[in-house]
């Protein structure tokens, strides 16, 4: 039982007529049939039920056909390991991102890893944490960008840098005056914040003691409002409707942030988050990631150092 033999069975399965897979495997259709026969023999099995006028699959052969295209896939992959050894740096690589960063990250690093790899075209994707997780165990994303804690078995994880978060403020707000705020200062205040799914409305709820515990009177809206993302946050605040808490990359990386608005760091020992970039540990392109790692910290201007994590530094 070859390889061939088994794409051979598979375009035939997939045409039912021994003329159009001869001519889609460009062969001879005596020689497509001399195959499925040896493959059938080896097998001890007939896969195909032949009449006068059609073709098709016997129930023993449906499952044999299932299973020679997870062989054929998986003998794919082998030849992809073995271009991208000797490509590194030149074959596509698709980069996924949670909602909180990749917006604030990828408009800045894309153009320096262009110019240290013009030769890898870059896929980019946005998704929940759970949604990147998956994608990257089944091989449909081969880098992802994630805020720490995250865990999953056969998945290495760097850590990137560390950035502060920032409260959201009206410039006329009792509290905008602050150079530095604590949790325990926003205890009274209406706090925006993202849905559920999202991994940063947790590291929030976990930075601000006894969140939205005290519900604000004056906020024109409940205390369970919520948004999809950072941007809808901030027009919020605009609107009045309250304040809220954003990582400092999308303060600096972001264009939403109105005059109106003031940004005061918050402090506090959950009052951060951690960056990190993930991928499979059997992904053999070390060199594209290294790619990436060093364009993010150069878009950054940060410079690492192997015994601890940089900060990602206010303006």
């Amino acid at each position: 039982m070859t390889l061939t033999e088994l794409r051979y069975a598979t375009e035939l399965a997939k045409t039912q007529h021994f003329g159009r897979a001869a001519e889609q495997c460009n062969i001879s259709q005596p020689t497509l049939s001399i195959a499925i026969k040896k493959l059938e023999s080896e097998l001890g099995v007939q896969i195909f039920e032949r009449t006068t006028n059609q073709i098709f699959l016997t129930t023993v052969g449906g499952y044999v056909i299932a299973q020679a295209h997870k062989v054929l896939d998986e003998a794919a992959v082998i030849k992809d390991i073995a271009t991208t050894a000797n490509h590194k740096l030149s074959a596509p690589l698709h980069i996924g991102a949670i909602f909180t960063i990749g917006p604030y990250l990828f408009p800045n690093f894309v153009t320096p890893l262009q110019k240290s790899a013009p030769d890898m075209p870059l896929i980019i994707e946005e998704g929940y944490t759970y949604t990147l997780k998956n994608r990257l165990r089944k091989g449909e994303v081969d880098v992802i960008m994630v805020a720490l804690p995250f865990v999953e078995p056969d998945v290495v994880v760097q850590s990137l840098f560390d950035e502060p978060f920032m409260v959201i403020l009206p410039t006329n707000h009792r509290l905008a005056k602050h150079s530095r705020l604590k949790p325990e200062d926003l205890k009274k205040e209406h706090v925006l914040l993202l849905g559920e799914g999202h991994c940063f409305r947790d590291q929030v709820i976990a930075a601000v003691t006894n969140i939205n515990k005290y519900h604000n009177i004056t906020a024109p809206i409940g205390p369970d409002s919520e948004a999809n993302t950072l941007e809808t946050l901030c027009t919020m605040v605009t609107s009045g409707f309250g304040i809220t808490v954003l990582p400092l990359s999308a303060v600096k990386g972001s264009s939403f942030i109105a005059s109106n608005l003031v940004a005061i760091p918050l402090q506090g020992k959950n009052s951060k988050r951690t960056v990190a970039l993930a991928w499979r540990s059997s992904f053999p392109r070390h060199q594209a990631i290294d790619a990436v790692r060093n364009a993010i910290f150069t878009s950054h201007g940060i410079i690492a150092k192997s015994h601890k994590i940089p900060e990602l530094a206010f303006d």
